[in-house]
């Protein structure tokens, strides 16, 4: 089962159960920006308790490793679980919306993307990619995460509200970092060194 396989699996379990999602993270970065080699698919799912037996199903033990105890604590700490396909190495972090503004600002402005060759797939707005990915970094990340971004504005250029950005980067504490890699974007190639074309 390859990656584009597991993402669709999820996704027709996660719309069998009628519970709201959006595609974040790497997946999502590289939809409006730049390709790179990524296991992870991270999907943020308002799941409830009676979700519980229904994500077992979806995920037999023959096929995934899928804990009902880590999905118990997730939802109650608004926290995190994995979903791991061993055969592959291809792994599924559901993420649970926090109660915040912005969480629920992104929900809201989720969209329709063509992640599947014939399907549409809830995706975060690139701007709260963006967020999301600044908050990796934040809590120890790789430079990757400002790879992703600085590839968003590259490839979605006018696509990417910066100012919406900027307000919420300000807010969540994100604003140093942002203003850094918007600089680095913008700022204009160099010219050719001598005896290049």
């Amino acid at each position: 089962m390859d990656q584009i396989d597991i993402l669709r699996h999820a996704v027709d379990a996660l719309e069998r159960m009628n519970a709201p999602y959006l595609v974040v993270g790497s997946f999502a970065s590289i939809a409006y920006g730049e390709s790179r080699f990524t296991q992870d698919i991270d999907i943020v799912a308002a799941f409830q308790l009676n979700h519980i037996d229904e994500l077992l199903r979806a995920f037999p033990p023959d096929d995934f490793y899928l804990g009902e105890t880590a999905i118990r604590d997730a939802i109650r700490t608004s926290s995190r679980f994995d979903v791991i396909h061993p055969s592959s190495g291809n792994k599924i972090d559901f993420i649970l919306p926090r109660a915040d503004e912005w969480a629920t600002v992104r929900m809201a402005r989720g969209r329709p993307v063509r992640l599947l060759p014939d399907r549409d797939v809830m995706t975060a707005a690139p701007e709260d990619v963006i967020l999301g990915k600044l908050w990796y970094f934040s809590e120890g990340g790789g430079d990757h995460h400002l790879r992703d971004i600085a590839g968003i504005l590259r490839v979605t250029g006018d696509g990417v509200n910066r100012a919406e950005v900027e307000r919420w980067a300000s807010q969540l504490g994100y604003l140093d970092i942002w203003r850094q890699i918007v600089a680095k974007v913008d700022a204009p190639d160099p010219p050719p060194g001598p005896g290049t074309r």
